[in-house]
């Protein structure tokens, strides 16, 4: 929290059970049953206020971890999430369309970079959306409304889509901008909300993309084999309007906290230059894990429909394996979310890496039967979908060290690594997928031998992160325990 005046003097520390009411005399009073307020001052420069909250549920006000507010706005989130991500997450029912209906299939070439901008634009944008939000807080119900209006914009837009570059433009670009306006808020109050229990907050908000990736594939596939894409897309436009509006009036988007400390288009105490990152976060080989696991993360739910069309299977047969990729995920989400709450971060990512490859290789690479391609949807879904959850543990690492760090900036760096991960994948596929390498087994001796081995070496890079995080996270090891939820 952050004020624009710079210190009359410098303050290196404020102590416990400081009476808010002396610095908002404005407002009624609060009982904060404790009030941790550590200032980091360096001369010539703002202050830095890092505050760790827990409300006193005898002020009246709704207390964070838990209780009917908290799990009713994180059911508003898990909304929020399924709707803004599950519809470019389920891309691949639409990617199977477009290649084999007009007017699309006739030069299909830069189809798959539709749904990769959808989800990498969105990932790119979020560091901008999630700096801005974060320097001017009360604008942030106003950005959901604007984002809503620009995705509805880009759908019905993309409706009237002659060519391929036009859909990029729409349903990719500009979808994934007005979806990280409309999503980003709920990262910030959801931070506010959950603090012990902010791995398995996020884990759930974050299961929301994968619930919505068990539904939407088969009805998106029933509304474009009976309605076509104009239709479908102008449809889910509406769709969208209707179950995002609801939610965004009947959540309580404002904090505990927040509620009581926001004042005017800033926080009441200004932005101060930015502490350090730890070196867990800071470390290139953690950064560049994260952006060469995001290089193969997207590309299963991407082909896997179509893939498994190769092999003779059912459409249907491609949109459940879909689905059951979804829903894995779901469990991986909260699962490892859960975990990043007990167990330190870097042995969260070596389960998920080293469970994501595994499966690639040895699930896909041998699967030319649907039992199998079963098993690797499921594992993949599994490992693979926890990966985004563990980000609320890299947060709560870097912010161990170094208090000052925000968690819009945190995220926004995390996204950006994964946005270029999945921007990239969608050219660079279809260049694997005319590369000339041939196995003996499996898929490796189709025309996916190239994507596949791809994927699963992207996902073996998120061990560089395990390495990089183990070595720099400020002494704490690996069998480490996080702070337990309550």
């Amino acid at each position: 929290m952050t004020s624009n005046t710079s210190p009359a003097s410098s303050l290196s520390y404020v102590s416990k059970q400081e009476s808010l009411n002396e610095r908002f005399s404005q407002d009624r009073a609060i009982n904060i049953e404790s009030i941790n307020l550590q200032a980091v001052a360096q001369a010539g420069h703002d202050v830095e206020i890092v505050t760790v909250r827990e409300v006193n549920s005898e002020a009246g006000l709704p207390p964070a971890d838990g209780g009917k507010d908290a799990w009713l706005f994180l059911a508003g989130c898990f909304v929020f999430e399924a709707l803004v991500w599950g519809f470019p997450f389920s891309f691949g029912v639409f990617q199977e369309y477009y290649t084999t209906h007009l007017p699309f299939s006739g030069s299909p070439n830069g189809i798959a970079a539709v749904g990769t901008c959808a989800t990498g634009v969105m990932y790119l944008f979020a560091p901008v959306s999630l700096y801005i939000l974060e320097v001017y807080p009360s604008i942030r119900r106003l950005s959901s409304i604007f984002g809503l209006v620009i995705a509805i914009i880009a759908l019905i837009s993309s409706s009237f889509a002659t060519k391929v570059w036009h859909l990029i433009l729409t349903q990719g670009i500009l979808y994934a901008i007005g979806g990280s306006f409309l999503y980003a808020p709920t990262m910030f109050y959801l931070d506010d909300w959950f603090i012990k229990r902010k791995g398995l907050a996020f884990g759930i908000m974050w299961a929301g993309v994968g619930t919505a990736g068990v539904v939407f594939p088969f009805l998106l596939t029933a509304m474009l084999d009976h309605l076509g894409f104009a239709t479908t897309l102008r449809l889910w436009s509406l769709f969208l309007f209707v179950l995002c509006t609801p939610s965004y009036i009947t959540s309580k988007h404002d904090s505990p906290f927040l509620r009581h400390l926001q004042r005017g288009n800033r926080y009441p105490y200004p932005i101060s230059e930015p502490a350090p990152y730890s070196s867990f976060t800071n470390s290139p080989s953690l950064r560049l894990s994260n952006i060469l696991e995001s290089l193969g993360f997207f590309l299963p739910s991407i082909y896997l429909p179509s893939y498994s069309q190769s092999l003779g299977l059912s459409s249907t047969s491609g949109t459940l394996l879909l689905s059951l990729l979804n829903a894995f995920s779901v469990l991986g989400a909260i699962g490892f979310g859960g975990l990043c709450d007990r167990l330190h971060v870097t042995t969260v990512i070596a389960i998920s890496s080293i469970g994501s490859t595994l499966s690639v290789f040895i699930f896909w690479g041998l699967g030319t039967h649907l039992p199998l391609l079963i098993v690797f949807a499921a594992t993949y879904g599994f490992f693979a979908g926890g990966f985004s959850a563990i980000w609320s543990g890299m947060m709560k690492e870097a912010q161990k060290a170094s208090p000052g760090a925000g968690m819009g900036s945190l995220m926004g760096l995390f996204a950006a690594g994964r946005g270029i991960g999945s921007v990239v994948s969608g050219p660079l596929s279809e260049v694997m997928l005319k590369g000339g390498f041939r196995g003996r087994v499996g898929a490796y001796t189709t025309e996916y031998a190239v994507l596949v081995v791809f994927t699963g070496v992207s996902a073996a890079a998120g061990l560089v992160a395990f390495g990089a995080g183990r070595s720099g996270s400020s002494g704490v090891t690996a069998g480490e325990t996080a702070d337990e939820s309550e």
